[in-house]
């Protein structure tokens, strides 16, 4: 989290049973306030496998009890969604129903679930026929530039008039920290550079960060060619495929049109709820065991 570390203030908290480190929760303050950090995707607990649900209970009133004696009235939880935790870990959910929580936001995740799959739409079957044709190559490199320069970029530009959220430097930066975690995938034609995706790898997921092509897209099925490869052949070892999100506006708009691509890929939703509790409510925790 270093990499941005100026936009943030960090107030990552550790929670001990005696001296023994149980439970992590990364965050930042801002205005007086504490968020799941900010500067990453997902949030909420980090615990230790073994830790059973009436633990959790204790680490999770522990938390909000020394935030509260510090002054800082409320927390922001963004939670992390089930694809992916590697052991069932919903505790989380619980805590915070407890505590009255506050959801303020729910984004949706389109997600292919490999024990469940559904066979890719009419349509992108037709435009992988069609790279196929034309003779379209999947490579995996190393190099970051070309897809950022030539495609990402311009593409973002061009469509939304932003910059990806990653500057070159900081995907570079991170894939140098974590170069089996981040994963860079173009598409060629002809030895032309013309589709990628930026795909961070879990445990349990592929996650694709970036996804972009250039202004030939739909004549050479480029994307579709993509994600044939990506997730028929380069990921068919994982559980899931996780597209991210099309929400807008804090999770009260959804991009139908992207939702609709990413489901003909054989995608369904999962939620990314983000919640917002008072510290004061530690309170409620105290006598909920039998």
């Amino acid at each position: 989290m270093d990499y941005h570390n100026d936009r943030f203030i960090d107030a990552s908290q550790l929670i001990f049973e005696g001296n023994t480190l149980v439970a992590l929760f990364p965050a930042n303050r801002s205005d007086g306030q504490l968020y799941s950090h900010q500067g990453l995707s997902y949030g909420g607990l980090i615990v230790t496998p073994t830790l059973k649900l009436p633990a959790y209970l204790a680490v999770f009133k522990a938390l909000l009890a020394q935030l509260h004696s510090e002054q800082v009235k409320c927390i922001h939880i963004k939670e992390l969604p089930s694809l992916y935790c590697t052991l069932p870990s919903e505790e989380l959910a619980y805590c915070q129903f407890i505590a009255k929580a506050e959801t303020t936001r729910i984004d949706i995740t389109a997600t292919v679930d490999y024990r469940r799959r559904i066979p890719f739409s009419r349509n992108r079957n037709r435009g992988v026929e069609r790279a196929q044709k034309k003779g379209l190559q999947l490579k995996e490199e190393a190099l970051f530039e070309g897809f950022w320069n030539e495609i990402l970029i311009p593409n973002r530009q061009e469509k939304h008039n932003v910059s990806p959220t990653h500057s070159l430097t900081e995907i570079k930066l991170l894939h140098q920290r974590f170069p089996e975690k981040i994963k860079q995938f173009n598409i060629y034609y002809k030895e032309n550079i013309v589709a990628g995706a930026t795909v961070f790898e879990t445990e349990t997921t592929a996650h694709v960060q970036y996804a972009a092509a250039n202004n030939q897209r739909q004549e050479l099925g480029a994307l579709d060619f993509l994600f044939e490869e990506l997730i028929n052949k380069v990921f068919m070892d994982k559980e899931y495929f996780d597209f991210g999100i099309s929400n807008e506006n804090q999770g009260r708009n959804l991009n139908e049109g992207l939702s609709y691509w990413k489901e003909s890929f054989g995608a369904r939703s999962f939620v990314h709820r983000f919640y917002t509790i008072k510290t004061e409510n530690h309170t409620y925790l105290e006598n909920v065991l039998l």
